[in-house]
């Protein structure tokens, strides 16, 4: 069971003298791990960790004397150009070497000489994808986004009867999720206006932004045996933040009967930080289903997940525009929210996903579906912002937006922050859009 320990001690400080500022999303409480190398030196990818506005470079550290044992194992399984085989190890092999780490990195730690060499400056890395993802599957968590999205196309009846009952998810595309600072063509597809007789081939004209977790998979589960809801948070390597990028017109002619296909699957950001579950573990909160709703069936339900099962992450959107940046404007926010709104929490979605007997392997990723909170300003997508496209978006340069345009840059952001315990950031997600291209369809 994830529980407090000395790693979460908000009065650690490090030899890392950038982790310990009070806003960096980086903190020695943190120690996300991501795959980097050195911009344009031809290096191999290799693991690191965050700290400060360092990257410690796990495969340098490797070669010390810092670790033995099960932190020697792992250290040398994130020597590899993916996380795969270090989430393979699982929830002991990952806590032992965030705690070895953590005392290695702390203020006054004989291991500061060695490790010292082994920090690479972030501003100077590249970054890929963390693991080799071999499945991908989006869940539909947030009520409140389900509800308003299911009112702009079916107002008497906005949330089917299955919702409340079981967590919805569907089978996504692994090949078009990249990492963080990517640019990406304007998809383009078969759209069908309600007036129409037949469809039109062309560029989408309703592109969107979805403000998700990602959830990425350790240790997995063999073919055939269920992971149980109280130990599905030990199979959870980490989170990261994800943008589940939507073509809302070509989603609403193809999608019935069998859910979403071309309008979902040209692309998908993750950030490059996965942050630990129990890195989170002060954050951790209670799960509050309201007594009017059907209460979760057995194998959903538990005294531990609703003690603790939810996650109070803050998450924000902003818009970049190409105007905005070529006249030197910071980005603009679109909308704030939290994880904890989530109608399942993660080990519901473990539990639920491998109840069949289906086989999760280390480095799957589970996608959160759109985060929105009960407040209108609170949406998670311009969807929902512009009500369907029929209310614009004013920005602060005086532009509009219903949808998303050529050149635009969508950034989300994601922290834990309360009294006590340590900030825990997750860094940025961010990609660009490019216009459509012009050789297909003839």
């Amino acid at each position: 069971m994830l529980t407090l320990n000395e790693t979460h001690d908000v009065n650690l400080t490090s030899w890392v003298a950038s982790a310990n500022n009070k806003n960096s999303d980086f903190p020695i409480q943190n120690l996300p791990f991501a795959i980097f190398r050195r911009k344009d030196s031809g290096e191999s990818f290799r693991a690191g960790v965050a700290i400060g506005d360092q990257v410690l470079d796990l495969a340098a550290v490797s070669q010390t004397s810092v670790a033995s044992g099960k932190d020697w194992e792992a250290l040398e399984a994130c020597c590899d150009e993916t996380l795969n085989r270090f989430m393979g190890l699982g929830i002991e092999h990952w806590s032992s070497l965030r705690r070895a780490l953590s005392r290695a990195l702390s203020k006054g730690a004989a291991e500061e000489a060695e490790l010292s060499r082994c920090l690479v400056d972030m501003d100077t890395v590249e970054y890929q994808l963390p693991c080799q993802i071999g499945d991908y599957t989006d869940f539909y968590t947030s009520i409140y986004h389900a509800t308003s999205v299911g009112s702009l196309f079916r107002p008497d009846n906005p949330l089917l009867p299955n919702y409340k009952w079981v967590p919805i998810g569907y089978h996504g595309r692994t090949s078009s999720v990249n990492v963080s600072g990517q640019d990406f063509h304007r998809p383009s597809g078969q759209t069908k206006a309600p007036d129409a007789d037949t469809p039109a081939f062309g560029p989408c004209k309703r592109l969107d932004y979805e403000l998700e977790m990602g959830i990425f998979i350790g240790s997995g589960n063999a073919l055939g045996e269920p992971i149980k809801l109280d130990q599905a948070d030990q199979h959870v390597f980490g989170l990261c933040l994800f943008n589940d990028w939507s073509a809302r017109d070509i989603q609403a002619w193809e999608y019935q009967p069998l859910g979403p296909f071309l309008s979902k699957s040209f692309a998908s950001t993750v950030s490059p930080w996965i942050v630990t579950l129990e890195a989170l573990v002060p954050y951790l909160t209670s799960f509050d289903r309201p007594a009017s709703d059907p209460q979760p069936l057995p194998y959903l339900d538990s005294q531990k997940n609703r003690q603790q099962g939810s996650i109070d992450i803050q998450l924000s959107a902003h818009l970049l525009t190409k105007q905005m940046d070529q006249e030197g404007d910071i980005p603009a926010q679109l909308s704030q929210s939290s994880f904890r709104h989530s109608y399942w929490t993660i080990n519901q979605m473990v539990a639920h996903h491998t109840v069949n007997g289906c086989n999760l392997q280390p480095g799957d990723l589970f996608g959160s579906g759109t985060q929105s909170g009960p407040r209108p300003e609170e949406a998670g997508s311009l969807l929902e912002l512009s009500q369907g496209g029929k209310k614009p978006l004013s920005l602060p340069n005086g532009e509009t937006r219903t949808f998303l345009e050529d050149g635009d840059t969508v950034i989300f952001k994601g922290w834990c922050e309360k009294a006590g315990h340590a900030r825990i950031g997750f860094g940025e997600v961010q990609a660009t859009i490019l216009p459509a291209r012009t050789d297909i369809g003839e």
